[in-house]
């Protein structure tokens, strides 16, 4: 009898829990917000999510999360999605304890971790208490990282802690008009600074794309929960596994003619059905970054096109990294003239992102396979496809390899030839030898003659050559020396 009324109590306790307050979810929907289960329903393939500690409560109300394993496209997921209704979603204890076991379990069990964030911030009434209980996940996801990839949906208010949970996740996506993702919100604003400022405008998913602070946006939430489909589906479950192999194109598909200037084009040419998901395409847009399969395979493509800017190589290094954890080969295509330096102040900022950005090439013990497509000045080549940090270089039949650009190295090499030759007007003699400096030092031929590329290919076998490369390299076996982690120039 005992033991079938604490039944009765628990069913009783799981259906006020899962049925919620009804006036809330009236909120919640007038919002344009979906609920957290119906985010899940809508992510999980039908009837597999399994909610795990569903009775932790507090005074019979939810913890303000709803914590399960799924199968998404029948591969397993751990979820856990943020309830605004109870509370706003504020992190407490409870809220934590739940969120730390469902990262234990992914750790032990190697399953990717989706994170459906919508929280107004901190259970102030629990005062320490609550800011510890977010020390304990940021700990757990610092552990996590590179062993199981990490997703985060920002689908409403993210605020303080609940924001930075979104930055330690691999990948954040944004929901426009819902999510926004800040430090403080408008009403704790309006108390330190007297500042009067609605949500959107200070952590909007366009303001937070400008400065990189999510990797992708979608219109709605609909489109968010499809752009985590299609980054699950192009990551391994771990760092232990490869990430599925499906063949939807011609692996020898001879590429049309393109202009290396023309990312686009590059990217929907190189890309198996020219399918590819954008990662930070609204920041720093001189460094484009993308995840998507040629030959079957899942790679990373890093296209550096134009003037560098710090934040650029900073991106490119965040990216490499990422990709370098879950063994997914490094495909880089280079066509930039070196870095821009706006003003003698800021050199500093690019120093610290070169290193950073020659640092996670050096590191990254991945395939990687690089394109000179175009100009490969100054650090970026050697970052990106020097012999030391590229496994295979190929450069197209107009690539320049330099350390400066051919203007500038006629300055200081023909500086005196460019006097003298009377003939010529001073732009076309200092043309004449930009030419002859390429043809006889910068040129493709010439680093392909001193080992510096492996060869110089016709542009239309860029993506079967790319394949092949990856073919052979999908045996590769590299680590870096025993240590407890390396030092990055942060």
């Amino acid at each position: 009898m005992q033991n079938s009324q604490n039944l009765q109590k628990a069913l009783e306790l799981r259906q006020q829990i899962i049925d919620g307050n009804e006036k809330r979810l009236k909120e919640q929907r007038d919002a344009g917000k979906l609920t957290a289960r119906e985010r899940i329903a809508k992510m999980a393939d039908e009837g597999s999510f399994v909610e795990l500690f569903a009775l932790v409560s507090k005074e019979d109300e939810g913890a303000g999360v709803v914590t399960g394993y799924a199968t998404i496209d029948q591969r397993p997921v751990y979820i856990f999605a943020q309830d605004f209704t109870v509370h706003g979603g504020a992190m407490g204890t409870l809220q934590a304890q739940k969120i730390v076991k469902l990262l234990d379990m992914a750790m032990k069990t190697g399953a990717p971790v989706l994170a459906m964030m919508d929280s107004a911030g901190v259970r102030i009434d629990e005062g320490a208490a609550a800011m510890s209980a977010y020390s304990e996940i940021y700990n757990k996801m610092a552990r996590l990282s590179g062993v199981c990839p990490m997703v985060a949906l920002v689908l409403g208010p993210c605020i303080g802690g609940a924001a930075l949970i979104s930055q330690m996740a691999d990948v954040t996506i944004m929901a426009e008009k819902v999510g926004q993702l800040m430090v403080f919100g408008p009403q704790v604003m309006a108390a330190m600074n007297g500042l009067q400022v609605n949500a959107e405008e200070v952590g909007g998913a366009k303001l937070a794309a400008s400065m990189g602070a999510c990797a992708l946006v979608a219109a709605d939430e609909e489109e968010a929960l499809l752009k985590a489909r299609q980054v699950l589906d192009l990551l391994p479950a771990s760092n232990l596994e490869d990430s599925d192999i499906v063949d939807t194109d011609d692996m020898s598909r001879l590429l049309p003619e393109i202009d290396a200037n023309d990312t686009d084009a590059l990217f929907t040419a190189l890309f198996d059905g020219g399918n590819k998901l954008e990662l930070y395409a609204e920041y720093e847009p001189s460094v484009r970054v993308a995840l998507g399969r040629m030959g079957g395979r899942t790679v990373g493509v890093v296209a550096a096109c134009g003037k560098l800017k710090a934040g650029a190589l900073t991106k490119a290094a965040r990216f490499v990294r990422f990709m370098d954890c879950f063994g997914i080969p490094v495909v880089s295509l280079l066509n930039t003239s070196g870095v821009e330096v706006e003003s003698i102040k800021q050199q500093g900022w690019l120093f610290k992102a070169q290193a950073q950005l020659l640092y996670a090439y050096a590191e990254a013990t991945t395939a990687k396979v690089t394109v000179v497509t175009g100009d490969a000045i100054g650090q970026a080549y050697v970052a990106m496809g020097g012999k030391a940090n590229a496994d295979v270089t190929y450069a197209w039949p107009g690539a320049v390899i330099s350390a400066l650009t051919p203007e500038a190295a006629v300055a200081v090499l023909y500086r005196n030839e460019v006097k003298a030759d009377t003939e010529l007007t001073v732009e076309a003699a200092r043309s004449k030898y930009a030419a002859q400096y390429i043809d006889d030092v910068a040129g493709a031929l010439c680093a392909a003659k001193a080992g510096m590329v492996d060869d110089v290919i016709q542009p239309a076998n860029t993506r079967a050559m790319i394949i092949s490369a990856l073919e052979m390299l999908a045996s590769k076996r590299d680590s870096n020396p025993p240590k407890k982690h390396g030092n990055l120039p942060m």
